[in-house]
């Protein structure tokens, strides 16, 4: 059976798609083929998931769809994230089980399966809304997060260049700071990671900032404070390199984006930073893996404006994350 994923959208919802790849593989009773549809940019994430068997990048190929599809020969198209023209595409390429959910009407002129699914007022995770797709299959959906991690089979695909790994310093502890989020989730201030690389002492650790060329300039002030602890590597790193980088590292501090999800995967050291607010809130969009560590405003959010400053993220201290980092890597 040859299943068709397709999940377009960000590296952080793609992340929490991957073990749906895993349960196919391995709770499905016969061979399976995964081909994952994605957007172009994803594509080295997805690479690193032993559970997939081929990338589609969608936006390389959207005038040209249809085509596109029939050319896969797939039996099954599962749309994890609703794209209108991705669902007439695969009606018009004649994939025989078209499975999508019943609150999106195009899904209704479009699919021959529904799945009664709704995400914006879900307390399940966002992994766990995405194994609901199982159902098709007449196969358990419902897990807890540890067994969802057991689903993700994530690895770098490319080894760490010696440039890169010479930065790692094997007599300190190596964390990463990724401060931004490319507008995607509520931001923990720099001034806090500021305090946070004064709270981590240099003769233990070694801190390295990512980000991409363009949160290179918001990063500034905590990279020219003149720290003799911290290196830039914002904007330096390849998708694929940044993989392998956090991999080769100790952990990992971030706000709700891609890297986050990836550092839990690969079974590092992962603060996460989160807001309260639903449905930004961690029960929804955690990551998930056996040394994650979530931090949050306790009690319901105060109410923050959708864009600008989050005082329900901005309250978590320095001090807390600073004092969980060195127990969970130095511990007593």
């Amino acid at each position: 059976m040859h299943i068709l994923l397709s999940r377009t959208d960000r590296i952080g919802d793609v992340m929490l798609t991957l073990p749906l790849a895993g349960a196919l593989k391995t709770r499905l009773p016969h061979p399976v083929r995964i081909t994952f549809l994605g957007a172009s940019y994803t594509r080295d994430v997805v690479a690193c998931c032993q559970y997939v068997d081929d990338f589609v990048a969608w936006d390389e190929t959207e005038n040209d769809l249809v085509p596109a599809l029939k050319a896969l020969r797939a039996d099954v198209i599962l749309h994890v994230f609703p794209v209108k023209e991705i669902a007439f595409a695969a009606l018009r390429a004649n994939i025989p089980l078209r499975v999508g959910t019943r609150n999106r009407v195009f899904h209704w002129l479009t699919c021959n399966r529904l799945l009664a699914l709704s995400r914006k007022n879900s307390d399940l995770h966002e992994s766990q809304l995405n194994l609901k797709f199982l159902e098709t299959f007449g196969l358990e959906n419902s897990f807890d997060l540890p067994e969802i991690h057991s689903f993700y089979g994530f690895r770098p695909r490319e080894s760490l260049l010696p440039g890169w790994q010479n930065q790692l310093d094997p007599a300190r502890c190596n964390i990463i700071f990724h401060p931004k989020s490319k507008g995607s989730a509520r931001e923990w201030r720099i001034e806090n990671f500021i305090r946070l690389a004064e709270l981590l002492p240099p003769e233990t650790f070694r801190i390295f900032v990512t980000g991409t060329a363009q949160e290179a300039a918001a990063c500034g002030p905590l990279l020219t404070r003149g720290f003799p602890h911290v290196r830039d590597l914002t904007g330096q790193l390849s998708l694929a390199q940044l993989i392998a980088f956090i991999d080769a590292a100790d952990g990992l501090v971030a706000n709700s984006t891609g890297p986050v999800h990836l550092a839990a995967a690969l079974g590092k050291l992962t603060i996460g930073l989160y807001p309260t607010a639903r449905p930004l809130h961690p029960g929804r969009w955690q990551p998930i893996g056996p040394r994650v560590r979530v931090f949050s405003r306790p009690g319901p959010c105060a109410g923050c404006p959708a864009t600008g400053g989050c005082s329900c993220i901005n309250s978590i201290r320095p001090e807390a994350i600073a004092e969980q980092v060195q127990t969970a890597i130095r511990p007593a």
